[in-house]
């Protein structure tokens, strides 16, 4: 079985526009071969975007998202004293705390990254599937 870890952005756009997926990446999401796992640095991002109004959430935000999360067959993927480790060796040409924090998460529990973020497909330390 494939394990997938969702970027932020592809878990949002698989719930609010999956016409931003690429075919490959729906096929993915939707295959009873993979299991897909969201790292929970993905809450807090959201909750960021939404409270700076890059994201608009129907209703309570934090309903929002336990209701997403709900309908999602997504498995938690938690932020480890092993992943706040690998996130500063991770070979990132950012600094971006989110980014640092997935990828860590993806190296450390051996997952695929689904992202289309080109500056995460660009990581040499961690496997990934673009989404587009």
């Amino acid at each position: 079985m494939t394990s997938l870890l969702l970027d932020t952005h592809v878990w949002l756009w698989s719930l609010l526009d999956s016409r931003r997926l690429s075919p490959n990446a729906l096929n993915l999401l939707t295959s009873e071969t993979v299991s897909l796992h969201l790292s929970s640095i993905s809450i807090w991002e959201t909750l960021l975007l939404a409270e700076r109004g890059r994201l608009e959430l129907r209703g309570d935000r934090f309903r929002w998202i336990r209701g997403a999360l709900s309908e999602s067959p997504v498995t938690e993927s938690p932020v480890t004293i092993e992943v706040a480790l690998a996130s500063r060796s991770i070979r990132l040409a950012h600094e971006d705390p989110a980014d640092r924090f997935i990828a860590a998460t993806a190296k450390v529990f051996g997952l695929t990254l689904l992202t289309a973020d080109q500056r995460l497909l660009a990581c040499p330390d961690i496997d990934f599937v673009s989404a587009r």
